[in-house]
């Protein structure tokens, strides 16, 4: 193997690749403890993503590309890769980013198997510019002493860069338009309480953190000047996956007549998925429902659950949408060529 590909090193705030060894951030341990986890094989990488330990549409997609790099590194053939990118796809269905990850590799696979490393490391920064160029076009948007509201965690810990949604915040603070933001805890798993707070702390940005349910009466108080979230997947027609409780934010916001922006990169766009309705929604165990983390349990045992981990927002209700190549409305997206197969 080429000496240069043992010798790649790639670091962000939650995803390291070392030497062929890869690293990630314990997500489901955050915010009291910082412990980086080694992942050893695809099966590892696997569990970890099932997990949450690593999460984020944009991280879990170069979190499969770094596994499959060690895997090369470990003398996996082209058959193994091919498997390999199969079950990493097969872990999170609704996020796009991995499957559109795992064929742009898979589409440039030789028997060279070492042109996994040269995309890997492209795709890995080339996911920290898409990020600055959401947050410059973003910055647009943010009108001077805003007042945000951000769901679930679209920052660092959710990319290789500044973020999605979180990014363009942290971009229009850095740039002294940004007076407060308010912070959705994100149930079932608290991703806005554990993990964009931590983000927001880390930045020195104001931020207050409320349940989900209080969203209403915050817009209702006006403290509210525009909603930023991020995107799991955006279909043809300009419908958004993204974490369960996006749609009822756009279905308020729409009614207190305040912006509602979706910040995703082109990698989350889905030109083969038609609207929403063909998005197919993971659903996860009744326990992240019943209980919290695993540290806690409230409900009865015999009580039936529902569980979904995305919901989708119709394009009708996002006013517009923030890409790494610009601002737009969900008509102007249709028409821009993008989602074009």
């Amino acid at each position: 193997m080429d000496e240069c590909h043992m010798q790649i090193n790639l670091h962000s705030l939650a995803l390291s690749y070392r030497d062929g060894q890869v690293w990630v951030l314990d997500q489901q341990a955050l915010p009291l403890e910082e412990i980086w986890l080694q992942c050893h094989t695809i099966d590892d990488m696997c569990a970890m993503i099932k997990a949450l330990k690593v999460r984020g549409a944009p991280l879990i997609g170069i979190a499969a590309v770094l596994a499959l790099m060690q895997y090369v590194k470990q003398g996996a053939t082209v058959a193994e890769i091919k498997a390999a990118a199969a079950k990493l796809v097969a872990t999170r269905p609704t996020a796009v980013n991995l499957k559109n990850y795992m064929d742009t590799i898979l589409q440039q696979l030789t028997d060279d198997t070492n042109v996994v490393f040269t995309i890997g490391q492209e795709l890995f920064l080339e996911d920290v510019q898409l990020c600055e160029n959401m947050a410059n076009h973003g910055l647009a948007l943010i009108p001077p002493h805003a007042k945000l509201m951000t769901y679930c965690n679209t920052g660092s810990l959710a990319t290789t860069g500044i973020g999605t949604a979180l990014g363009v915040i942290k971009h229009a603070y850095r740039h002294q338009k940004v007076q407060h933001v308010y912070a959705c805890e994100t149930r079932p798993l608290l991703q806005g309480g554990r993990l964009t707070a931590w983000e927001l702390v880390k930045a020195d940005i104001p931020h207050t953190l409320i349940c989900d349910n209080m969203a209403a009466m915050v817009m209702q108080q006006g403290k509210i000047d525009a909603v930023l979230v991020g995107a799991d997947r955006i279909g043809k027609n300009g419908d958004v996956a993204n974490k369960i409780g996006t749609y009822s934010l756009a279905v308020l916001a729409r009614h207190h007549q305040i912006p509602f922006y979706v910040v995703a990169p082109y990698t989350t766009l889905d030109a083969q998925c038609r609207t929403g309705k063909d998005i197919e929604i993971e659903l996860r165990h009744a326990d992240e429902v019943k209980g919290a983390l695993g540290k806690i349990s409230w409900a009865p045992l015999q009580t039936q659950v529902y569980n979904p981990a995305f919901d989708i927002t119709p394009a009708e209700l996002v006013t517009a949408y923030i890409l790494d190549v610009g601002i737009f409305s969900h008509t102007n997206l249709a028409e821009s060529g993008l989602l074009t197969c």
